[in-house]
């Protein structure tokens, strides 16, 4: 009778503790659904945020009022991009991103040219598409091997891109300088990919022209003077309104330009020096490294959101003349954008060694970087109607924005390629009317586990202290009935 009474309390309690399992199971189950479809931002402990939409990818898509699908076919749902992607739709609900089986939507594998066992994202807005592959999600340092997340950029600007009734066109020219885009900017290519703009070599020989759809005409350092027919195309150019970036490297050796000095005359810019300005104030520049030199920032529309940013670094750079009486002539307007300091002086003799100034260079403050506005009137008999505005951005430098390291130093390099981009990019943003663009982007590496002490206590906590807790209280329970 004892026994049959100890079967039956042990049935009972088995019972209770099987149903008690089963509840706490099936209340789990609920709170993870619940959760889930509150579609709540995942937790985000990386140094760069990586897997968090910055406000500037808020603020471009939050007024965006048409629908957009953004498919990551072949993907899972707990793919990181995913949950990012899903970010958008809390900020605008007109965007929805999903996961999507290929074989559940043959119809988007055949439509956009998935291949079969190949991932594939496509965002999609009407009769307007753009697809990414998993590599264009990231990019590769090839010398410290690092993997470079660049997800953000690809899809906010690809949900922009099927959005807008008009994308940039910026052209670089070609035949007259050593820097070319396809060769030695790709970093800058695929940025300017990421910031929806559509980026072209120009041959100005073989179109005689720049092409009328230009929004923007970047020249790089010139190692050869401008023919003829390239100057009078840009003369044309900048008489038509248009606008242009410069970037001119400091010069070695003395080489005749006569119509590339001309075309910079036209915003009162005198001939470049052989020379390079190099720093004496640690706080200036690089570690032991006279040459890279950290120019203090000008507040501008373009650099607004830079001023208090960690600079941009330039390697040799060099100053940039100008011709006050001929600016004040032609009615330029000048906004400085890059100084180097006070500190910082002139090396034109490059064969010296010493990293301190001698008798004779130049010493004090210099342009590294400037905007000049040009107004031109396009009638000449009433100069006062009519009148448009051609703008230059020039800066000193060249290397700061291509993909050469700046040395072997792995570190230097890596700051080459983070920082510089934001200089460059909201110049060519301004230069296009497309100040939306102008932002601090964010920065881009491998992900770094950056939690602050109470998120790192909170963590810890899910992790160790409550499933212990768990664990010793399902003992003590245990031995409790044990002794019963």
């Amino acid at each position: 009778m004892r026994k049959d009474n100890k079967k039956k309390k042990w049935l009972v309690d088995g019972s209770r503790t099987l149903i008690l399992v089963l509840a706490i199971i099936a209340l789990f189950l609920g709170i993870n659904v619940f959760i889930r479809n509150l579609e709540l931002e995942p937790l985000d402990f990386t140094q760069e945020k990586l897997y968090t939409l910055t406000d500037e990818s808020k603020e471009k898509v939050k007024n965006i009022d048409k629908n957009v699908n953004i498919y990551f076919v072949g993907y899972s749902e707990d793919d990181s991009n995913l949950d990012l992607a899903r970010q958008y739709k809390n900020v605008n609900d007109k965007i929805v991103a999903e996961a999507v089986d290929p074989n559940s939507r043959p119809d988007l594998v055949n439509k956009y040219g998935i291949e079969s066992g190949t991932k594939g994202i496509i965002v999609e807005c009407g009769e307007k598409n753009k697809i990414l592959s998993e590599n264009d999600l990231v990019t590769y340092d090839t010398k410290t091997y690092e993997t470079i997340s660049v997800a953000e950029e690809k899809l906010t600007s690809s949900i922009v891109s099927v959005t807008s009734e008009k994308i940039p066109k910026v052209y670089f020219l070609e035949g007259y300088s050593d820097y070319s885009l396809s060769k030695d900017m790709r970093y800058l290519s695929m940025y300017l990919g990421n910031e929806i703009t559509d980026a072209h070599t120009l041959n100005v020989l073989t179109t005689g022209k720049i092409p009328d759809d230009s929004d923007l005409l970047v020249i790089t350092t010139p190692n050869k003077d401008f023919d003829d027919i390239a100057t009078n195309a840009i003369i044309e150019y900048i008489n038509s309104g248009k606008n242009i970036l410069w970037l001119n490297s400091a010069i070695t050796k003395n080489i005749d330009m006569p119509n590339v000095n001309k075309v910079l005359e036209l915003y009162g810019i005198k001939p470049f020096e052989i020379g390079v300005i190099r720093e004496t104030n640690a706080n200036n520049m690089m570690p032991n490294a006279p040459a890279l030199i950290i120019p203090e920032i000008q507040y501008s529309e373009e650099t607004k959101d830079l001023v208090d940013s960690v600079g941009v670094v330039l390697v040799n750079a060099t100053k940039i003349n100008l011709d006050q009486e001929k600016i004040e002539e032609l009615g330029i307007e000048e906004h400085d954008l890059l100084i180097a300091s006070e500190d910082s002086y002139f090396r034109q003799n490059l064969n010296i060694q010493s990293e301190y100034p001698i008798d004779g260079e130049e010493k004090g403050t210099f342009l590294v970087g400037t905007e000049l506005h040009k107004t031109i009137s396009k009638d000449d008999e009433d100069p006062e109607s009519n009148k448009i505005e051609s703008k230059l951005i020039i800066y000193g430098e060249n290397n700061f924005i291509t993909d050469y390291q700046i040395s072997q130093n792995s570190q230097l390099g890596f700051i080459q390629i983070a920082y510089n981009k934001d200089l460059v990019l909201n110049s060519i943003a301004y230069l296009v009317n497309r100040e939306e663009d102008i932002t601090a982007r964010k920065s881009t590496g491998t992900v770094t586990y950056t939690a602050t002490q109470e998120q790192d206590i909170i963590v810890r906590t899910i992790i160790f202290v409550v499933p212990s807790l768990i664990i010793i209280t399902g003992i003590i329970i245990w031995i409790l009935r044990r002794r019963k």
